[in-house]
């Protein structure tokens, strides 16, 4: 019988692995280089339900400025270890990784009880595939057995190492390392482990931090090389082939407004024989380059395969144009597209963040697909950080199809107030989604106001004060196992 994990552990393990990319790519630019999110979706929870993209396989992150692309790693417990499959060279550990790339490793702790809450170590630690690879052949790693059906049957590649636990000073390097805590107490941590000898990273004097590897079989370093390239080195990738690097090329020229690149990047767009999804990332490149890639990109939504469509609906959601937000709109309201490429589109105009999608959101709420509706809602309920009062606008004239969804968006606005409703209490539907939007907010935003609600509308303050009290009570949110 198969084994599956439960919704709620995917998604635990999702976002262990966003939290810890978003930090490794938070430190990269704190160190001054020019890091993109080269695996798309590495850095944020959305999950395509319907439609399954298999794309190409490439690390996590591309720091434009030395061409150094980085796999994260998040790890609840630290240990520099790899999941691996001796069977599948596909499910490798360093499969599609080159000797240049690296890999970063960054604790993540339980922050809160949901399973997106997690928060991750200010200390990130980069280690080179070159030098991971090198410990292997020369077998300083531990293989690692899988435990069972829940772990997916991998085995796991251990790099031995030992580990700080405390803030500290190395005070003492000989067949073990001893540091002093902050506190006087005296720590140690040994050199050999599995019966592989561990060579030290730090010398007397050195400071060190919680979940620091003090020693290991290869190198750690808290930075990667600040080496320089140009566009000169993607426009040789470009051309390369392996079918990553090309990607990535495509993906980093786009930093490089130079007449060179536009050129080398149209030529590519009209390769016939280049993958789609390289081709996409050149078409996105022109765009923001000011040349014409939307032709190509629009000519996709044509395609006869879903994941393609929807590909290049998500690159159009990146691209952050006028022009773009203008064609996600038009499939956003075309119901000859799949429900699930219009729920694309809306996703995409939330991330877009730009005021002309507001009528197209609202206007899907006509929608009969629910999950259309519920893109659309999400969509607009992004887009109160900017726009709340068009939103309310927008509420005050909508249809009874259109304001539950408006609705749920203005429940995630911080701007609004009880002020801006007393004079939209002129129909049934208005006053019950009114009483929802601020019922929903909390009681201690709108407790100062409230007396003026009392008094303009008392069947609308008692709705609203209802709801306060359920959604505060300890009742609420209590589950039967």
């Amino acid at each position: 019988m198969a084994s599956f994990k439960t919704d709620e552990s995917f998604l635990e393990k999702i976002s262990i692995g966003v939290i810890g990319t978003q930090q490794v790519f938070s430190v990269l630019q704190r160190q001054g280089h020019k890091p993109i999110e080269l695996e798309r979706g590495s850095m944020n929870y959305k999950i395509w339900k319907k439609i399954k993209i298999k794309r190409i396989r490439v690390p996590d992150i591309l720091c434009v400025d030395n061409g150094i692309r980085v796999e994260s790693r998040a790890k609840t417990k630290l240990e520099i270890s790899m999941s691996h499959s001796s069977s599948d060279p596909d499910r490798g550990w360093d499969f599609g990784m080159k000797e240049t790339d690296y890999v970063a490793i960054v604790i993540c702790e339980k922050n809160g009880s949901e399973p997106v809450d997690w928060i991750a170590d200010n200390l990130v630690q980069f280690i080179s595939i070159k030098a991971l690879r090198e410990a292997e052949k020369e077998q300083k790693v531990i293989f690692v057995k899988p435990k069972g059906a829940e772990e997916g049957f991998e085995a796991r590649i251990n790099w031995p190492a030992c580990i700080a636990t405390s803030k500290g000073e190395i005070i003492e390097i000989d067949k073990t390392i001893k540091y002093r805590t902050e506190e006087g107490r005296i720590k140690w941590v040994g050199l050999t482990k599995g019966g592989k000898r561990l060579s030290p990273l730090v010398k007397i004097g050195d400071k060190v931090q919680p979940n620091q590897i003090l020693a290991s079989v290869v190198n750690v370093s808290q930075t990667i090389p600040d080496t320089i390239v140009n566009s000169n080195f993607f426009l040789a990738n470009l051309s390369s082939l392996i079918l990553s690097e090309r990607y990535a090329a495509a993906k980093a020229l786009s930093y490089f407004n130079e007449k060179k690149v536009i050129s080398s990047l149209l030529n590519k767009l009209t390769d016939k024989d280049e993958h789609i999804y390289v081709k996409l990332e050149v078409a996105a490149s022109l765009c923001r380059l000011g040349a014409d890639g939307y032709t190509f990109i629009r000519e996709c939504l044509k395609d006869t395969y879903l994941q393609n469509i929807l590909e290049a609906v998500i690159v159009l959601a990146e691209i952050k144009t006028n022009t773009a937000n203008k064609i996600l709109c038009n499939v956003l309201l075309d119901e000859s597209f799949d429900p699930e490429i219009r729920a694309g589109a809306a996703w995409g105009l939330g991330e877009q963040q730009n005021k002309s999608a507001l009528t197209s959101l609202i206007a899907s709420f006509n929608s009969t697909d629910e999950n259309v509706k519920i893109e659309a809602a999400r969509a607009l309920g992004k887009l109160t950080s900017n726009y709340s009062n068009e939103i309310l606008s927008a509420f005050n004239i909508a249809t009874p199809n259109e304001m539950p969804g408006i609705a749920w968006a203005l429940t995630k606005s911080n701007s609004i107030n009880i002020y801006h409703f007393l004079d939209n209490l002129n129909s049934l539907e208005a006053r019950q989604w009114i009483s929802y939007i601020i019922g929903m907010q909390g009681e201690e935003k709108y407790i100062s106001e409230i007396e003026r609600l009392k008094n303009k509308d008392p069947e609308v303050y008692f709705a609203v004060t209802l709801l306060w009290k359920i959604t505060t009570s300890w009742i609420n949110g209590l589950k039967e196992y």
